[in-house]
């Protein structure tokens, strides 16, 4: 039987000195003070067994890891109807590109990228008031952590608000094609708010488990999501999890996955069991450089991966 924990701190051990490769994401500027040095893993299993390594309970912003859980509650509100409003091709492209909104007529390519995580914020409010939309996600994201203190930074949205051009302009744009059905400033500040949850690695491996059993919580039993929806959740994290880089993160790994510039990945074996990694030096797609090392590494030492 494979030792997940030895397993676990070699892929730390071996991912420790790259931190200072990668570079903290500064267009944020409460994300550009993060000391880039702190690295933390965290592997939840079905039984309620956590391995941990390094500072796995400090937490940070999950940013754009949070658009797996939205996405989650978006099928489970209105179900494949969410398809309307935004496809589940690869980009190809950066994060926050507008080219191809242009050409496809404001759908963006999938619900990973922000016009896309934007457009599945729009269809989950679903009529509904901003506020109690963000309480729903933040409610849901403290039940998967099985913690009542996870929390909105909100420094953090407050600096993604003051900065948030960039995602206002993608917003404006699918309103201009018709693609939105609410407000874009309700949009975008839900929106802004569920990029700055702060969780720690154990906290967020812990939140990722239902999706390694098939949309059920192990440890409350709670169907969360249909079966068929979970894998195919599983499948866009695999296809565009992490951008353009996504290809060469299936390559290297192996697993679905999830990156955001707080410098976290969550990722996801199904049958298996949940791995959370958090180191803020990101690489040029915006992942999070260590962190995808140490999860190399540890799916090769595991012996994890989708294609076996």
């Amino acid at each position: 039987m494979t030792d997940l924990a030895r397993c676990l701190a070699e892929a730390y051990a071996v991912a420790l000195p790259h931190r200072r490769d990668g570079k903290v994401a500064d267009y944020i500027p409460a994300l550009a003070a993060v000391d880039p040095m702190q690295f933390g893993m965290a592997l939840a299993l079905p039984d309620g067994t956590l391995h941990v390594e390094g500072d796995a309970d400090t937490p940070f912003s999950i940013q754009s890891v949070s658009k797996v859980f939205t996405l989650a509650l978006a099928l489970r509100r209105i179900g494949s109807d969410l398809w309307t409003s935004v496809g589940r091709e690869p980009s190809g492209s950066a994060f926050n590109s507008v080219v191809q909104l242009e050409s496809e007529q404001g759908i963006p390519r999938n619900p990973l990228i922000n016009a896309g995580a934007i457009a599945t914020t729009d269809r989950l409010i679903d009529g509904r008031d901003g506020d109690a939309v963000a309480d729903e996600i933040l409610a849901f994201m403290r039940a998967r952590a099985g913690d009542p203190g996870v929390e909105i930074d909100l420094d953090v949205a407050a600096s993604e608000a003051r900065t948030g051009a960039r995602n206002r302009s993608l917003a404006y744009f699918m309103d201009a094609f018709g693609n939105l059905r609410h407000p874009v400033e309700t949009v975008v500040g839900v929106y802004f708010r569920q990029c700055a949850i702060a969780m720690s690695c154990r906290q967020l491996a812990r939140a990722g488990l239902f999706l390694a059993m098939e949309g059920r919580d192990p440890l409350t039993g709670e169907q969360l999501v249909d079966p068929h929806r979970a894998r195919r959740i599983n499948a866009i994290m695999m296809l565009c999890g992490h951008y353009d880089n996504s290809g060469e993160f299936a390559f290297r790994v192996g697993l679905p996955g999830k990156s955001g510039v707080g410098g976290g990945i969550l990722c996801i074996a199904p049958g298996q069991g949940a791995i959370a990694v958090w180191s803020p030096g990101l690489n040029e797609a915006g992942t999070s450089l260590a962190g995808a090392i140490a999860l190399e590494h540890f799916a090769y030492a595991a012996g994890w991966s989708v294609f076996d």
